[in-house]
Parts: structure tokens; C-alpha cells; sequence
């Protein structure tokens, strides 16, 4: 496996290889999304609907649900700019693991996540906020790693985007091109393939998570945080290989 997926983090970067990684990062987000969901009853990476909860909770006067939105964004804020400073500190050092940084750190807060979601079950008061804060800092932080990766074209925590992409492309694939003299009307099948991929590693990291969580608990976040370490893995010894070398 490791050969196989070595330069899925490098900084020369293929087109394969962003695909690939995004697809396995829609896999872990899509699990570690429906573990969310049991933990603390709702999804962490649906920032619209948080932003629309918090409008709502103000106008009705439910400060106090209102007050945890805001907590929810600014956390899904705070991974994306903590990506952004890793990934650029790495880069200004010429790191080969720059883009696996932030994943690497992923990796560790989602073994927290697992023994926060254990802790709920004796004290709710407490790690039910600490859960729900660290899920959305970890969705945040995962977006922008593919984000900043491929460059704006792939997003991997959310399913909107894919899917309006998606549909874009069905109807240009099946606009019937009647006048011939006009510019033909062409989808771009590379585009649609990409979409389907990636939204269907959300739905199968969606329901592979469930079922781990709903029947192992959440001993099922270490072969998620397993399988982001083994991303940044080669890259990382590099670095390690590289600096024990210069000293």
C-alpha cells in the first residue's frame, strides 16, 4: 500500500493524484461526518446550515443556540486557516510533507474525537461542546488541505458543491446541439467523472462510518486517523531523513 499511495501528498502534484486524494479524503470526512452525527446529533460540516441556524436562533431570540453556531463556524474557520499557515510555513522550508502537515494533525484530532465522544457518555455537559468543536475545526482544516492542494477544484466535506457541478455537467451532456452552426454545447465528462467519484466516497465513508460507529463506537477513528498517517508517511521520513542528514 505504501508504494501505491507515496506521492499522494508530494508537492509535485498530477492531476491522478489529487483525484486520489480527494477521493480518500471524502471517504474520511464522509465517516468521521456520520460519527459526528451520533456523537452530537448533527452534522459538523454543513457550514450553510449552521450560518442559516445561527440567523434564525437570533431572530427568535435562542441566543444561546445562536451563540453555539458562531462557535461551530468560527471553529470550521480556525482548521481552514490553521491549514493555510501549516501548508505555507512548510512550503517557505521547502518540506516535502508541507501538504500532509495539516493532515497529520487531522489524524490526532480524530483520535481525540474518539475518546471525546467515549467521554460523552459520562459527562455530556462537558465533551458535548469539546466534541462538536474539534469536529468542525477538523472539516475545516481538511477542506482547505484539498482546497489549497488542487488548487480550488476539489472540495472534499461537503456534497452541495459536487453535486450543483454535477448537474451542470448531466445538462450539458445532454443538451441536444439542433443548430450546428452555433458554438456545440460539450460536458465535460473528465469533470463529471471526478464529481461522481467524489461524492460517491462520501456516501460509502458515510455509511461504512455509521456502521463502525453504531456497532464498534469510536475505536473506529483510529483506521480513519491510520489512513491519513500513512498518507503523510513517506513524505514526513523525508523530511526527517533529509534535516538528521544536514546535522
Amino acid at each position: 500500500m505504501i508504494p501505491l499511495i507515496r506521492g499522494w501528498t508530494d508537492l509535485n502534484r498530477t492531476t491522478q493524484a489529487n483525484t486520489r486524494l480527494g477521493v480518500t479524503l471524502t471517504f474520511v470526512a464522509g465517516a468521521a461526518n456520520a460519527g459526528g452525527f451520533l456523537a452530537v446529533g448533527q452534522y459538523t460540516s454543513h457550514m450553510t446550515g449552521v450560518v442559516s441556524s445561527i440567523a434564525d436562533s437570533l431572530v427568535l431570540g435562542n441566543f444561546t443556540v445562536a451563540l453555539v453556531g458562531l462557535v461551530m463556524l468560527a471553529a470550521f474557520v480556525g482548521g481552514a486557516m490553521c491549514t493555510a499557515i501549516m501548508v505555507n510555513w512548510g512550503l517557505r522550508r521547502q518540506l516535502s510533507s508541507a501538504y500532509g502537515l495539516p493532515l497529520l494533525l487531522e489524524a490526532l484530532l480524530l483520535l481525540i474525537f474518539g475518546l471525546f465522544g467515549t467521554a460523552i457518555n459520562f459527562s455530556a455537559t462537558y465533551f458535548m461542546p469539546l466534541t462538536v468543536v474539534v469536529l468542525c475545526f477538523i472539516m475545516g482544516l481538511q477542506n482547505a488541505v484539498i482546497t489549497k492542494i488542487s488548487r480550488a477544484e476539489i472540495r472534499t466535506t461537503h456534497v452541495t458543491g459536487l453535486v450543483t457541478d454535477m448537474g451542470i455537467e448531466l445538462g450539458k451532456l445532454f443538451y441536444i446541439n439542433a443548430n450546428h452552426g452555433a458554438t456545440p454545447v460539450i460536458a465535460n465528462r473528465g469533470k463529471l467523472w471526478l464529481q461522481g467519484k467524489l461524492i460517491s466516497g462520501f456516501l460509502v465513508g458515510g455509511l461504512l462510518g455509521a456502521t463502525g460507529f453504531k456497532y464498534l463506537g469510536y475505536i473506529t477513528t483510529v483506521p480513519l486517523a491510520l489512513m491519513l498517517f500513512l498518507l503523510i508517511a513517506k513524505p514526513l521520513w523525508n523530511d526527517v531523513h533529509h534535516r538528521l542528514k544536514a546535522h
